[in-house]
C-alpha cells in the first residue's frame, strides 16, 4: 500500500470530496484506486477564518510501482509502514505456577503489561490495592458529593488507575518507531472505544467510556489465563542476593516470583517508602505544582477557532501554553480538559489535590487546565542543605504533602479547595464573590487569599511566576486572564516526584527481576505513554522468561 501525508482540504469539505482529492494528488484515474482508508486526520487552525484539515491516507492501488516511479522523491508519497504488533514469543501450554510474573498496579501501565504478558501465555498475577472500577467509582463520587474520602479507593487508587478519572487523552509526544501507540489504540477499540481514536490527531475517550473499557480488558486478561486480585496491597518485597524473590501482601500472604512489574502510579507514597527502605535504587526528579484554571469553554473556542468555533469536527478547543518567568521559572499549561470539570483527586486524609476530567462529549460549560510551575529536587529538599549533594528521593512526597495540607486548611475543611478569581490573584487581593465563571470542583471552592506572603498556597516563587504568566497567556488566548476566571488549588501530582531508575533491560539498577514501569516509576506521563511503557516492560519480562531476544 501507499501512504499519502499532508493532504490538505478545507474544513467544510464534503466526505465525497476526499476520494477525488486522493486521485488528483496521485494523478490517477478512478479505477486505479482500489481502496483507501484514513490513517490520521488533524487540523491547522493558524488562520482561524480558513482552517484546513490535514489527512494521512493509506491507498490500495492497481499499480503501486507506477505511482512510485511518478513520485520518486516525494516525501509525502511513501510505502505504508507495517504498524502491526509482533510478540517476542509465546509460552508453552500450562505455564508453571512458580514462573508466573507479578504486576503491581492496574492502571494504564499495569493493564497493558498484564495484557501483553497474558497474550504471551505467561498467566500474570495482578495485585491492585484498590477496588474494581465500578465500586471505585461509587467511592470517588462519595468524596465529590459527601466529602467522604476512602484512602484505598479514590481517583488515584483502583482499577484503571488515575487515568480513568481524566480527560482520557490518548496522544503523546514519545518517540514511537515500533508503532506501539497503535497497539494501545487497537486494544482500546477492541474494548469498546470509538473507532475514530485510530485516526483523529488528538483522540480521547472520557471517564464513562473508560470504565466499561477497563472492565472488558480485565475480562480479556482473565480469559487468557491472567489473574487480577483487588484490594491486595503490597507491603513488602523479598530480595535475596540482589534478586527479587516475591512480595508480601497486607494480609500477610506471600507470593513467590522472580519477576515483578512495578506499575504503581505516582501516588503510591507508602509503597515508595517501603521500596526505599528495602534499598531499591531511586532518585529524586523534577515535577511541577500549581493550580487549576477555569474559563467558559466558549472563550477558548472563539480564541482558537474564530468564526469556526462550534464546528462539530473541531469540537471543544484545547490549548498548550508556556511562559518563562523573570524569576527563572517555567510556567505551563498541563492536562488541559476541554468542556470538563475540576475534580478532587486526593488519596490522603486532610489534604486537597485537584485534577481535571472530561467526558467523551466534552460538553460541560467550562474549560480547565493545570497552570503549573516546574520545580527541581533542590527546591524541595528537606534537609536544609544548599549544595548539590543528592536529594533524598522521598523529599518530593514530603513537599507535596506540605502544600496539599495547606490547601485543606485554606479550603476550611471538608475537602473544599481554596480558590481565587484571576483578576484578584493578579492584583494580590482576596476574592469575595464568584463572577461569571462558576467553579466545577466538588465538594466546593472556598474563596480566599492564595498569596499570603510566606504563608500562601504555594511557594512564593511559584506565586510570582504564575502571576506574571497569566497576562502573558492573554496575549496568546484572548480572555485567558479575564477577571472572573477561577483558580483552584492545588495541583501537586503532575508526575511522580521520584524515579525508580532502571537499566536498558528495564530492570532495577540493583534488584534483578524488578521492573519499574509507567508514571509512578518516572517513565511515563499520561495514558498513552504509560500503556506503551507497560508493553515494553512486559516484552522485557517475556524475553527473560522465554529466553528470547526482545523486540527493538
Amino acid at each position: 500500500m501507499i501512504r499519502i501525508t499532508e493532504l490538505r482540504l478545507p474544513l467544510d469539505h464534503a466526505e465525497h470530496e476526499l476520494r477525488p482529492a486522493v486521485l488528483e494528488r496521485l494523478k490517477l484515474k478512478d479505477k486505479q484506486l482500489l481502496n483507501f482508508t484514513v490513517f490520521k486526520r488533524s487540523y491547522d487552525a493558524r488562520k482561524k477564518s480558513a482552517i484546513v484539515l490535514i489527512y494521512t491516507i493509506d491507498c490500495e492501488l492497481a499499480d503501486e510501482a507506477a505511482v512510485f516511479k511518478r513520485f520518486p522523491n516525494d516525501p509525502h508519497v511513501k510505502p505504508t509502514p507495517d504498524t502491526g504488533y509482533k510478540f517476542v514469543g509465546h509460552a508453552p501450554a500450562e505455564w508453571p505456577e512458580e514462573k508466573r510474573p507479578v504486576v503491581i498496579g492496574f492502571g494504564p501501565c499495569g493493564i497493558f503489561a498484564a495484557l501483553i504478558l497474558a497474550q504471551m501465555g505467561l498467566r500474570p498475577i495482578v495485585l491492585e490495592r484498590g477496588k474494581q472500577v465500578r465500586e471505585r467509582t461509587k467511592d470517588t463520587w462519595g468524596l465529590w458529593r459527601q466529602s467522604e474520602l476512602q484512602p484505598e479507593s479514590n481517583v488515584q487508587f483502583g482499577e484503571g488507575g488515575a487515568g480513568t478519572f481524566s480527560d482520557g487523552k490518548l496522544w503523546s509526544q514519545i518517540s514511537d518507531p515500533r508503532f506501539l501507540t497503535r497497539k494501545v489504540l487497537t486494544e482500546f477499540v477492541k474494548a469498546g472505544a470509538p473507532e475514530e481514536i485510530l485516526f483523529v490527531s488528538k483522540p480521547h475517550i472520557g471517564t464513562f467510556r473508560l470504565v466499561s473499557m477497563v472492565i472488558k480488558m480485565r475480562a480479556e486478561i482473565e480469559r487468557l489465563g491472567g489473574e487480577i486480585r483487588f484490594q491486595q496491597k503490597v507491603t513488602d518485597l523479598a530480595v535475596e542476593n540482589g534478586q527479587v524473590r516475591g512480595v508480601t501482601l497486607e494480609s500477610g500472604e506471600q507470593i513467590a516470583t522472580n519477576h515483578v512489574v512495578l506499575a504503581l502510579g505516582h501516588s503510591a507514597r507508602d509503597t515508595f517508602a517501603m521500596l526505599h527502605g528495602r534499598g531499591v535504587f531511586m532518585e529524586a526528579k523534577p515535577f511541577s505544582i500549581g493550580y487549576r484554571i477555569e474559563h467558559p469553554q466558549g472563550v477558548i473556542d472563539r480564541a482558537r477557532f474564530g468564526p469556526n468555533a462550534g464546528n462539530e469536527i473541531l469540537g471543544a478547543a484545547d490549548y498548550k501554553l508556556v511562559h518563562h518567568a523573570s524569576n527563572g521559572r517555567s510556567v505551563y499549561s498541563f492536562c488541559m480538559c476541554p468542556g470538563g470539570t475540576v475534580v478532587a483527586a486526593t488519596s490522603e486524609p486532610l489534604r486537597v489535590v485537584t485534577n481535571g476530567m472530561s467526558q467523551y462529549s466534552r460538553n460541560e460549560r467550562n474549560a480547565n487546565a493545570g497552570i503549573v510551575v516546574g520545580i527541581s529536587p533542590q527546591d524541595y529538599r528537606q534537609d536544609g542543605k544548599t549544595d548539590k549533594s543528592p536529594v533524598n528521593p522521598l523529599d518530593g512526597m514530603a513537599f507535596q504533602r506540605i502544600w496539599e495540607s495547606r490547601a485543606y486548611e485554606l479550603g476550611e475543611g471538608g475537602y473544599k479547595a481554596p480558590g481565587s478569581l484571576v483578576g484578584d490573584f493578579i492584583k494580590r487581593q482576596r476574592s469575595s464573590a464568584f463572577g461569571g465563571v462558576e467553579p466545577s470542583y466538588k465538594p466546593g471552592v472556598t474563596l480566599t487569599d492564595l498569596q499570603q506572603k510566606g504563608n500562601g498556597s504555594l511557594p512564593d516563587y511559584c506565586l510570582d511566576a504564575i502571576r506574571e504568566a497569566l497576562p502573558a497567556f492573554e496575549r496568546q488566548i484572548k480572555g485567558f486572564s479575564m477577571a472572573d476566571a477561577v483558580l483552584t488549588g492545588v495541583e501537586t501530582r503532575t508526575s511522580s516526584p521520584l524515579r525508580i531508575t532502571r537499566g536498558r533491560d528495564y530492570q532495577s539498577l540493583n534488584i534483578k527481576g524488578l521492573y519499574p514501569a509507567g508514571e509512578g516509576a518516572g517513565y511515563a506521563g499520561g495514558i498513552m505513554s504509560a500503556g506503551v511503557d507497560g508493553i515494553e516492560v512486559a516484552e522485557a519480562v517475556g524475553a527473560s522468561l522465554l529466553g528470547v531476544v526482545p523486540s527493538k
